[in-house]
């Protein structure tokens, strides 16, 4: 998770609001597998969870897709 969440923090860390960040502070707190899951979209995350900043994360680390 370190390299999954580094890589994002290095790349957005300075843009992003407070709210977001006070996001980011509460989802790295969490367990790991949860947040993995969840990032990697095997899981679905509870509502309380579901917020901008993991939709954000998760399309940073999609792939992109060919539109053909």
């Amino acid at each position: 998770m370190d390299l999954i969440l580094g890589r994002f923090a290095d790349a957005w860390i300075e843009q992003l609001s407070e709210r977001e960040l006070a996001d980011f502070e509460q989802l790295i707190l969490l367990p790991d597998p949860d947040l993995y899951a969840w990032i990697a979209g095997h899981e679905r995350p509870p509502m309380r969870h579901d917020c901008a900043l993991l939709q954000r994360l998760r399309a940073f680390h999609s792939p992109p897709r060919d539109p053909t």
